[in-house]
């Protein structure tokens, strides 16, 4: 997977979904299914107002970076679908279950992350928000 943007819009359209993927709440939610993936219900909506801004700036849209946005609501709609709902704390089975559907979003939200950092030049700032320090 590889994006380079074209123009400011889909720089920006770029960075704020690398902002919204890189701060990975949706790997630390406890408690029921619904309240694990309520965060990928945000992040859902997060990538719909980005779309809509970016749709607004530029009207003609590439399908480089729509297509970005789009695979978020791909990789998000199967853990949703199954969890959003189920407020009954979980049992040891349910919790293997819950953990291999974030496990698989989370895998496919990196491939997405690297593919941003890359083409945005915010490599540097991947590794450090991953370790805690400042990008070089």
């Amino acid at each position: 997977m590889e994006w380079t943007p074209r123009n400011k819009a889909e720089l920006v359209a770029g960075w704020r979904l690398w902002l919204e993927l890189s701060d990975p709440v949706w790997s630390t939610a406890h408690g029921t299914p619904a309240a694990a993936v309520r965060p990928l219900r945000e992040l859902q909506t997060a990538c719909t107002e980005i779309e809509v801004e970016y749709r607004a700036a530029e009207p003609e849209g590439t399908a480089e970076v729509l297509g970005l946005l789009q695979s978020i609501f791909v990789l998000t709609a199967a853990p949703v679908e199954l969890w959003y709902d189920d407020e009954t704390p979980l049992d040891d089975e349910r919790a293997a279950l819950l953990r291999a559907d974030m496990a698989g979003f989370a895998e496919q939200a990196e491939r997405v992350l690297a593919a941003l950092a890359q083409g945005g030049g915010w490599v540097a700032f991947g590794a450090a928000h991953r370790t805690g320090g400042s990008p070089g």
